[in-house]
C-alpha cells in the first residue's frame, strides 16, 4: 500500500473541521444555560479538549484501535504513539494514510463525546469532579466503546482480518459514529443528570437561553464541522465521501424543519432556538447513516428526526429527570433514529461495503444488527456511567451546593463571570440602568450591587 497524498489531505482537512466543533459546542451549549453559568459550561468542553487529547497519545488510540486479538477492548502496543510514526493505518487495510492521521481524525470524536454529556448537567457540576470523570470515563467506556464500533481490525500477511471491535464484526453499521459518539453521549447524560438531580429551579420557572445568537453560532459551527465528522469518515477524497457530505446537508435542512413545524403546530410559532436544535437533531441521526442510504432517504430520515426529537426533549417533565440542554433528547433518541433507519433504508446500491435494509430485499437482518449496537451501547454506557457518577459524589462530591447554583456556577467554581455588568450606569444608561433583570444575570444579590 502506498501513501495516498489527496486522502491524507482531506483526512487531516477533516481533522480540523471536527476540532472545530468541540468549540461550536461550547458556544452552543453557553448561548443555551443561563448567563452565570456560561463559562463554567464552555470550561466544560474545553476541559475536555484538554484531557482527552493527552490521554489518547498516552493510551488512549492504543486502547481503542491497538489489536489485542479482542472484540471488546484493544490493547497497549500503540501506546505513546511513537510507534505509529511512519506508519500507514490499517484499520481494515483498504486507506493510504499514515497512521498518524487517522489517530489524529479519531481524537477529535473522542474529544467531542465527553463534551456532549456536559449539557445534562448545566449549572450545577464541579469543575474539578467534572475533570475526573472525563478521565474515568473516556478510560472505561468511551475508548472499549470505539473498539467496539469503529475498529475493522488488521489485515495480517495471508489476508486476514484479527483484532475488530465485536460490533464491527458483527456487521453493525455506523459510519460516524452514532452509536459510539451519540447513543453512547445521550445515555451517559440521562445517568449523570439522574446522579446530580434536579436543579432548584427546575419545572419552577422557565430556564430560558441567556444568548440565542450564541446558541445559533454555535449551531452554525456544529454544521460546519459535521461535514469534516461524516464525511471525513469515508477516511479518503472518495465518492463515499460525497454521498456523506451531501446527505449530512439535506438531512440536517429536513430535520430543521420538522422540529420547525412540531413546534408550529404544538405552540403556534416557531422559534430560533427550535431552528438550531433542529439542525443538531437532524446531524446526529444521519451522522450513522450518512455513508449507507440515498440523498433522498437522508430527507426522510432528517424530517423524521426532527420531528422526533422535538416531542422528545419533554420527555424530561414526563419522568422528572433534568437533563439541563436535552442530550437525552437529542443525542441519545436522535442517535438511535439514525441508527435504527439504516436497518430499513440502507442500501448496496448507493455503497457496495453496506448492506441491504428491510425495503431493499434484506428482511429484518440488518434492523437486528442495529438493535444490538444501540442496546449494547446505550445499556454498559448508561449502567458503568451510573456507577462512576455515585461513586463520584459519594467521595468527592460532584454537585456543587445550593448556594453555589443560586449564585451563579461561574462565580463559585471559576471566581469569575461572562459578562462584566459594573459599569453599566455610564454615559447612555442613567443611573438606574442596572435593573433587577440585569443583576439576576449577573447572578449577585442585591445588597452587592451599587449603582
Amino acid at each position: 500500500m502506498e501513501l495516498s497524498a489527496g486522502d491524507t489531505a482531506w483526512v487531516l482537512a477533516s481533522t480540523a473541521l471536527v476540532l472545530l466543533m468541540t468549540p461550536g459546542l461550547a458556544f452552543f451549549y453557553g448561548g443555551m444555560t443561563k448567563a452565570k453559568s456560561t463559562l463554567n459550561m464552555m470550561m466544560m468542553s474545553f476541559a475536555s479538549i484538554a484531557i482527552v487529547s493527552v490521554l489518547w497519545v498516552i493510551y488512549g488510540f492504543s486502547l481503542a484501535f491497538g489489536n489485542s486479538g479482542s472484540g471488546f477492548y484493544g490493547a497497549f502496543s500503540l501506546s505513546g504513539l511513537s510507534s505509529a510514526v511512519g506508519q500507514l493505518t490499517n484499520n481494515g487495510g483498504m486507506y493510504g494514510i499514515p497512521l498518524l492521521a487517522f489517530a489524529g481524525f479519531q481524537l477529535m470524536f473522542a474529544v467531542i463525546t465527553p463534551a456532549l454529556i456536559s449539557g445534562a448537567i448545566a449549572d450545577r457540576a464541579k469543575f474539578l469532579t467534572w475533570c475526573i470523570f472525563i478521565v474515568l470515563w473516556v478510560t472505561i467506556v468511551y475508548f472499549p466503546v470505539a473498539h467496539w464500533v469503529f475498529d475493522f481490525g488488521d489485515k495480517d500477511a495471508a489476508g486476514n482480518i484479527t483484532g475488530a471491535g465485536w460490533l464491527a464484526s458483527k456487521g453493525v453499521l455506523d459510519f460516524a459514529g452514532g452509536t459510539a459518539v451519540h447513543i453512547n453521549a445521550g445515555a451517559a447524560g440521562l445517568a449523570l443528570a439522574i446522579v446530580l438531580g434536579r436543579r432548584s429551579s427546575f419545572k419552577k420557572s422557565p430556564s430560558r437561553p441567556h444568548n440565542v445568537p450564541l446558541v445559533l453560532l454555535g449551531a452554525g459551527l456544529l454544521w460546519f464541522g459535521w461535514f469534516g465528522f461524516n464525511a471525513g469518515s469515508a477516511l479518503g477524497a472518495t465518492d463515499t465521501a460525497a454521498l456523506a457530505l451531501m446527505n449530512t446537508q439535506v438531512a440536517t435542512a429536513a430535520a430543521l424543519g420538522g422540529w420547525l413545524l412540531v413546534e408550529r403546530i404544538r405552540d403556534g410559532h416557531a422559534t430560533s432556538i427550535g431552528a438550531a436544535s433542529g439542525a443538531v437533531a437532524g446531524l446526529v441521526a444521519i451522522t450513522p447513516a450518512c455513508a449507507f442510504v440515498a440523498p433522498w432517504a437522508a430527507v426522510l430520515l432528517g424530517l423524521l428526526a426532527g420531528m422526533i426529537c422535538s416531542l422528545a426533549v419533554g420527555l424530561k417533565y414526563k419522568f422528572n429527570y433534568d437533563d439541563s440542554l436535552d442530550v437525552v433528547g437529542i443525542h441519545l433518541v436522535g442517535g438511535i433514529v439514525g441508527t435504527l433507519f439504516i436497518g430499513f433504508f440502507s442500501t448496496t446500491v448507493v455503497n457496495s461495503f453496506g448492506a441491504n435494509g428491510f425495503f431493499y430485499g434484506g428482511g429484518f437482518d440488518l434492523l437486528g444488527k442495529q438493535t444490538l449496537g444501540v442496546v449494547a451501547v446505550a445499556g454498559y454506557s448508561f449502567v458503568v456511567t451510573l456507577i462512576l457518577g455515585l461513586a463520584l459524589e459519594k467521595t468527592l462530591g460532584f454537585r456543587i451546593s445550593r448556594d453555589a447554583e443560586l449564585e451563579g456556577i461561574d462565580i463559585a467554581e471559576h471566581a469569575e463571570t461572562a459578562y462584566e455588568f459594573e459599569g453599566l450606569s455610564g454615559a447612555g444608561f442613567g443611573g438606574g440602568a442596572l435593573t433587577a433583570k440585569t443583576k439576576v444575570l449577573a447572578g449577585v444579590k442585591d445588597e452587592e450591587v451599587t449603582v
